[in-house]
């Protein structure tokens, strides 16, 4: 019983935690589109992906190498 009591408990705090940190703030989103020459665009395209993702919808998101 206890240990169905813990599980459960890791489970809930693993999801609460996700679903937090999947979307992008308000600020970030700024910061992000600070260096786009086209900031409106920039903007409206990452508030939409936000909100695609926020209502389970799948986006797609390009990775970007890392240069050395």
């Amino acid at each position: 019983m206890i240990l169905v009591t813990k599980l459960f408990l890791i489970l809930t705090v693993s999801f609460i935690n996700n679903v937090n940190s999947l979307s992008l703030s308000d600020n970030r989103i700024k910061d992000v589109c600070q260096r786009n020459p086209r900031k409106k665009i920039c903007l409206k395209f990452l508030k939409n992906k936000r909100e695609n993702l926020m209502k389970g919808n799948q986006i797609e998101i390009p990775v970007i190498p890392f240069k050395k």
